[in-house]
């Protein structure tokens, strides 16, 4: 077997164990049964049906690798799509590292100085990578591997040497967040909520592509974008969200490598979010 095909084999195979592989039953499987497919599920199964076929059409004719997350309280709707799969974070992180900053600051018992509360602004607002890199400096590894931990944020793995922007990050675990953020639990208290969606409500008109496009103006919108080219998978193009009105309170993740252009990732993005908030606002609360 060459290189070449053993590691299709793997891919193809996913989970199968590597005796699996040696006999070759994994090369034998069509490429296409390993294309995965939105999974929506909801009390309301027309709305899974509906979502299911339209996110599935946003992406259809879209190239580059695209993970998908949605979870609506409102109706218990939650739809996936390579929910597992690992990307470079790029600035998505930058709230990751504010949660960290504020569960940090609670479990000392204090707020957070002018100089930190500077920079998270310009950190979440602007997307200022500056301001960032102080931050996680400051925090150190631990502490931000002690907040995954009690986030339960188990498939995150912090950037290493400082690169804050090669964190990997999977849709679970940022659904996972977004969920810490928009309602009441034990990691994150409720001043730090509310400071994290206020940050993210005030990001510059410029940064607020993404999963955002298509909500209604009824509905309150908070995001954080992130944006990213490498040599190998082009662009990374991601946006998370959270948005509450018109009878739904909804978080959304896109992550996307493979983008020839940033621009061309952003589109992809709103695709998939246009269609996310039409469908909910159709299905009545």
């Amino acid at each position: 077997m060459t290189h070449g095909i053993s590691r299709r084999a793997r891919v193809l195979a996913g989970g199968l164990t590597a005796g699996v592989l040696v006999s070759g039953v994994a090369a034998a499987t069509p490429a296409a049964a390993a294309t995965p497919t939105v999974s929506c599920t909801s009390a309301k199964a027309a709305l899974a049906a509906k979502l299911k076929k339209d996110i599935t059409a946003a992406l259809a004719h879209r190239t580059g690798t695209v993970a998908v997350g949605l979870y609506d309280r409102t109706t218990n709707t939650t739809c996936t799509l390579r929910a597992s799969s690992a990307y470079d974070s790029a600035s998505v992180v930058k709230v990751t590292v504010l949660a960290t900053l504020l569960w940090d600051a609670k479990k000392h018992n204090r707020y957070l100085t002018s100089t930190e509360a500077s920079l998270a602004k310009a950190m979440i607002t602007k997307s200022d990578n500056t301001a960032t890199s102080k931050l996680w400096k400051q925090l150190g590894l631990t502490k931000i591997k002690g907040f995954l931990s009690a986030a339960k944020m188990t498939q995150t793995k912090p950037g290493a040497n400082g690169y804050w922007g090669l964190t990997q990050i999977t849709v679970t675990d940022e659904q996972k967040l977004l969920k810490l953020i928009t309602a009441k639990n034990t990691v994150l208290s409720d001043n730090a909520r509310a400071y994290i969606q206020k940050l993210m409500g005030q990001v510059i008109s410029s940064q607020r592509w993404g999963t955002p496009y298509g909500a209604p103006s009824s509905v309150s919108v908070h995001v954080k974008n992130g944006w990213l080219q490498r040599s190998t998978h082009g662009w990374r193009v991601h946006s998370v969200g959270t948005f509450k009105g018109g009878g739904h309170d909804y978080t959304i993740t896109v992550l996307t490598h493979g983008n020839s252009t940033m621009s061309y990732g952003i589109t992809t993005i709103q695709g998939v979010a246009k269609v996310i908030h039409k469908d909910l606002m159709a299905s009545g609360s």
